[in-house]
């Protein structure tokens, strides 16, 4: 079993809290045997960590992908709305005209192939 200086461990935990690794990215390239030895250096030496919480790292690519996500879902929501509104808009028109004429619309539209 593997001994790492305290030292060493600070250190990890300092690259970890500012973004620069993973927790697996650290346990690969100092070659730690186990993460949860990264999690105690965590809870021991992190000045935020406190047991039982979960750390998560997002790198800046991961957190910019999220956020086009948000506006990409916002805007289809908007056009959907919209969509929306326009079928409302269109039910209504039928309805009028179904009246005006005296005649159902939404039954007779459609029954009746058209002729060539």
């Amino acid at each position: 079993m593997k001994r790492y200086s305290e030292e060493l461990r600070r250190h990890i935990v300092k690259q970890i809290e500012a973004g620069k690794l993973t927790v697996l990215e650290a346990q690969r390239e100092y070659e730690i045997g186990c993460y949860q030895s990264i999690y105690n250096w965590l809870y021991k030496y992190s000045r935020s960590l406190k047991k039982g919480t979960v750390l998560v790292v997002q790198k800046e690519s991961e957190e910019r992908k999220n956020q086009d996500l948000r506006k990409a879902n916002k805007e289809l929501e908007a056009a959907l709305g919209r969509k929306q509104m326009e079928i409302d808009a269109l039910y209504k028109l039928i309805e009028i005209a179904s009246k005006e004429l005296d005649v159902d619309l939404k039954k007779s539209f459609g029954d009746k192939p058209s002729k060539p």
